[in-house]
């Protein structure tokens, strides 16, 4: 049996995004891989829920997973988590920003047993990084280097959608973040958990991103960033 991934979609407006997003994850499963895709709806509303039931139609790798008002990302990823079945885990934004076909690139040091978490950097010498802000870039710069600074890891990308993970593994970590500061409170948690008293393998694999303005819908803003540096605190040294 080839291994399963389940691909953890959050959706809240994403009308125009979601379909071609869906349709570049379900083409990375083959004979090698097969797909769990869960579409988690934040309360859309916009035409996104009826993309959503379009798509479960056609393909029953598809499930949906709604919520009955509007919650935030990570909420929506704590749902998905929940109903996650797959041998590993990963996120996906349906605003096409990240490219799924870096999800093999991603599962290599799980599937050869190197890794027990791996995260997409934007910020590598393989990296292919297309974003419209400057001042997107200096604060991931700066919230990655506090991030570090709490959890004693070495990232370069602390707030990169692709996080990928042994299924047995975020199953043991608890979600409380609604919005964006799930992604600190998730590296946080990661750094200080110790299955069978051993620290996790942790490592970054380059990806390609796309970013998105304002206008296109892109929803983190400058109170994400004042949110992140507190929850970097909070997780590492107060929860």
């Amino acid at each position: 049996m080839p291994p399963v991934l389940s691909v953890i979609v959050p959706c809240y407006n994403e009308e125009a995004t979601l379909d071609p997003c869906i349709a570049r994850v379900l083409a990375i499963g083959d004979s090698g891989l097969s797909l769990e895709i869960i579409i988690v709806d934040d309360h859309s509303r916009d035409g996104s829920p009826a993309v959503m039931e379009a798509l479960a139609t056609r393909h029953r790798e598809i499930a949906i997973v709604r919520h009955q008002e509007n919650q935030g990302k990570g909420a929506a990823l704590k749902s998905g988590v929940a109903h996650a079945s797959g041998d590993f885990v990963v996120f996906q934004d349906a605003d096409m920003e990240y490219d799924p076909e870096d999800l093999k690139r991603l599962l290599v040091p799980l599937r050869e047993g190197k890794a027990d978490v791996v995260f997409g950097t934007r910020f590598s010498k393989e990296s292919q990084n297309t974003n419209p802000y400057f001042w997107h870039v200096a604060a991931n710069s700066v919230l990655t280097l506090f991030s570090n600074l709490c959890s004693g890891l070495r990232l370069t990308d602390m707030e990169t959608c692709y996080k990928m993970f042994r299924r047995e593994i975020i199953a043991q970590i608890s979600i409380e973040e609604k919005r964006f500061g799930v992604e600190p409170e998730l590296v946080a948690k990661i750094a200080r958990l110790r299955p069978g008293g051993k620290k996790l393998r942790i490592t970054e694999v380059g990806i390609r991103y796309h970013g998105r303005t304002y206008g296109q819908g892109k929803k983190i803003g400058f109170k994400d960033a004042l949110r992140a540096l507190y929850c970097s605190v909070k997780y590492s040294f107060l929860a």
